[in-house]
C-alpha cells in the first residue's frame, strides 16, 4: 500500500480539558494510519478515552494538539462548516442509541444524508440501502414501530447509503441482545467487505472487536497496543 491508500491518519493527537482538579489529558499523543477497506477495533476500560478519540477522528471534537487527516484533508485546518461538509461527503456513523429521527420513516431517515449532501435519486438510493439490510418491507415504518435490531439496521443503511470512506461505530451492538448483536456485526463486516469502507469501531464486546483486522487498546488516553 502507498500513501494514497491512507484514508485516516492521526498524528500526535492529544485532547486536554480543564477540571476542578486541573488539566486532564483524555487523549495523549495518539498516532496511527488506516487504509481503505480496513477494520479496526478500539478497546479499553471505561474512561480510557475511546469515544473522545472517535470524536476527534470524525471531526466532531477539536484536538488540543496534533493532526487528523481524513480522506486526504486535514480536519484540524477546517472550520466547523468545512468539517461538517467533509463528514457529509466522506463519513458514516452508527451509534449505540441508533440516533434515528422519530418523526421520519425508515426510508426518510436513510434519505436524509443524501438530501443533505445534495445528492440526486435519494429515494432510490435509500430504498436500495434498506433492501441490502433486509428491511425492504419496513420502509414506511417509524422508529417507534421497529425493534432495536431493526432500528440499528436502519442506522447502518443510513451510514452506508452515501458510500463513505470511513464508518465510525460507537458501541453499535451495546443496546442489543447477543443474537441480534451478532446479526448487526455480520451486516457491518459484510458491508465493510463489499463497499471497501474503512470501519473504526469502539466496543466493549470482545467478540465483535476480534472480528476486526486490527486491534488498538487504549489505557489512560494512550494507545498501548496497536497491530
Amino acid at each position: 500500500m502507498n500513501n494514497k491508500d491512507i484514508v485516516l491518519e492521526a498524528v500526535n493527537l492529544s485532547k486536554q480539558v480543564s477540571s476542578p482538579e486541573g488539566i486532564l489529558t483524555i487523549v495523549h499523543e495518539v498516532s496511527f494510519q488506516l487504509y481503505a477497506g480496513e477494520s479496526v477495533a478500539i478497546v479499553g476500560a471505561s474512561g480510557a478515552g475511546k469515544s473522545t478519540l472517535l470524536a476527534l477522528l470524525a471531526g466532531l471534537d477539536i484536538p488540543t494538539s496534533g493532526r487528523v487527516y481524513l480522506a486526504g484533508e486535514d480536519l484540524t485546518q477546517l472550520d466547523e462548516d468545512g468539517r461538517a461538509r467533509l463528514r457529509a461527503e466522506r463519513v458514516g456513523f452508527v451509534f449505540q442509541s441508533f440516533h434515528l429521527v422519530p418523526a421520519l420513516t425508515a426510508l426518510e431517515n436513510v434519505m436524509l444524508p443524501l438530501e443533505l449532501a445534495g445528492r440526486t435519486e435519494a429515494h432510490n438510493g435509500a430504498r436500495e440501502a434498506l433492501e441490502r439490510v433486509g428491511l425492504q418491507s419496513r420502509t414506511s415504518h417509524y422508529p417507534s414501530q421497529l425493534s432495536g435490531g431493526e432500528q440499528q439496521r436502519v442506522a447502518i443503511a443510513r451510514a452506508f447509503v452515501s458510500r463513505p470512506a470511513v464508518l465510525f461505530a460507537d458501541e453499535p451492538t451495546g443496546n442489543l441482545d447477543s443474537v441480534t448483536g451478532k446479526r448487526i456485526a455480520d451486516l457491518l463486516f459484510d458491508l465493510n467487505a463489499t463497499a471497501q469502507t474503512t470501519i473504526v469501531l469502539v466496543s466493549h464486546d470482545h467478540v465483535i472487536a476480534a472480528r476486526c483486522k486490527r486491534l488498538m487498546i487504549m489505557e489512560a488516553g494512550q494507545l498501548v497496543v496497536t497491530n
